[in-house]
């Protein structure tokens, strides 16, 4: 028996569900807890919001790779495999159903890690003492099927994030038409060159010797928290091409939020460690934030990070002293938005409670802050012209705002 990695179709037009809701409209605590391998545990009424609108699919993934499938492909999973899943009806928004939340309930352990292309683990240095020792990354998985059993829909225990299904189930949907279903093979020869693994590992190498570096700092500087979780980005143009940041609470109870990758090793270079950009940036904020990934600072800094990764000007201006800058001020508080509909900046200004510098393996980083304005400093910088940063940077310190950023206060200029 082959199997199949089952993923959905990700293209423009092809709509996607938000975060799953209870009856009364509030989002489940557990959003988890449809894709780990066991029953969900929440047995009430279940809504998905469309957050982008587009042409339903018979399959799709909503937030947190939930798997949602219509009237249609949930009768022949409910043929075809009903010891395996578990089907949940669930309401869409504005969508004629029934759809169902697919649920796989069996989870396997029988990653085959020898036959996968690439496998990382998580280790002591990253921090998550109950993930040592587990798959922290995997890419063209490879499974040992004489570990299944008689399972034709599961998930490996080792990595739960993929749902694994059997070749009839493939070929069923297939002959049924299915939209929006991407299967990948998880058995069968493995497809690795040995040349680009090799070069993998020690590209991984050099990133993870930069991360655990980095995370000292950032352990140095306050408490870290799975409840603080960012998700990261891949892609872009950081050096590892991929985006990560982190939430720091520190010891006075403000929130700090870093980038976490602008200066990761250049992935094109594997003769010697680099360290990227060598620099990452921090916003800082005494307010309280929720959820902190959704929160305005999170994105201002998403923002602005991409600004400076994408622009080497920037990064030299930055090299000779302060920027100001500004970025899209789509979803940030009104009280911070421009009548242009844009946010501002001030990056670089020193502060005696964050270090300025630290040192990785690939050379020396630079810690620059993030400073959001209120509109009125940002008209009278543009009016004062050169030299304006550094007066407005003593206009701060004389009110005590330093470099801590907020949604309103007065400005201190005028």
């Amino acid at each position: 028996m082959r199997y199949f990695e089952l993923s959905d179709q990700v293209a423009e037009g092809i709509w996607f569900l938000g975060h799953p809701l209870d009856a009364q409209g509030q989002e489940l605590d557990d959003p988890w807890q449809f894709r780990v391998g066991v029953p969900a545990h929440f047995k009430g009424q279940v809504r998905f919001p469309v957050d982008v609108k587009g042409e339903a699919r018979d399959y799709s993934h909503a937030a947190f790779s939930t798997p949602v499938v219509n009237a249609k492909l949930a009768a022949l999973f409910q043929e075809l495999a009903p010891n395996d899943v578990e089907l949940i009806p669930v309401e869409v928004d504005s969508c004629v159903g029934p759809y169902f939340i697919l649920n796989a309930i069996r989870a396997i352990p029988c990653v085959d890690a020898e036959e996968s292309s690439e496998v990382a683990y998580w280790t002591e240095e990253d921090g998550i003492p109950e993930k040592v020792g587990t798959l922290s990354f995997i890419s063209g998985m490879r499974i040992d099927p004489s570990k299944v059993g008689g399972a034709k829909v599961f998930r490996p225990s080792e990595w739960e994030v993929s749902l694994i299904v059997s070749e009839d189930i493939k070929d069923a949907m297939e002959r049924a038409g299915i939209t929006g279903a991407v299967f990948e093979a998880v058995t069968g020869p493995p497809t690795f060159d040995p040349v680009r693994r090799a070069e993998t590992k020690r590209r991984g190498e050099l990133w993870n010797q930069a991360r655990y570096a980095r995370a000292a700092v950032w352990r140095g500087l306050g408490t870290l928290s799975d409840d603080f979780y960012i998700p990261p980005v891949v892609g872009g143009p950081w050096p590892a091409k991929s985006q990560h940041w982190i939430a720091i609470r520190r010891p006075d109870g403000h929130m700090l939020i870093v980038t976490d990758g602008l200066s990761d090793p250049f992935s094109d270079v594997l003769d010697r460690p680099t360290a990227g950009f060598g620099l990452e940036l921090a916003i800082e904020t005494p307010e309280p934030l929720g959820e902190v990934w959704k929160s305005w600072p999170v994105h201002l800094l998403e923002r602005v990070a991409y600004e400076v990764a994408e622009f080497e000007k920037l990064r030299v201006t930055l090299a000779n002293g302060t920027l100001s800058m500004e970025v899209d001020g789509v979803g940030m508080p009104e009280t911070l938005v421009t009548s242009e509909g844009r946010v501002a900046v001030l990056i670089g200004m020193e502060t005696d409670s964050l270090p300025s510098r630290f040192t990785l393996p690939g050379g020396e980083v630079r810690l620059l802050t993030v400073k959001v304005l209120m509109p009125a400093e940002l008209t009278w910088l543009l009016r004062q012209g050169r030299g304006a940063a550094a007066e407005l940077i003593r206009h701060f310190k004389a009110a005590g705002e330093g470099h801590l950023s907020r949604s309103w206060r007065q400005p201190v200029v005028s």
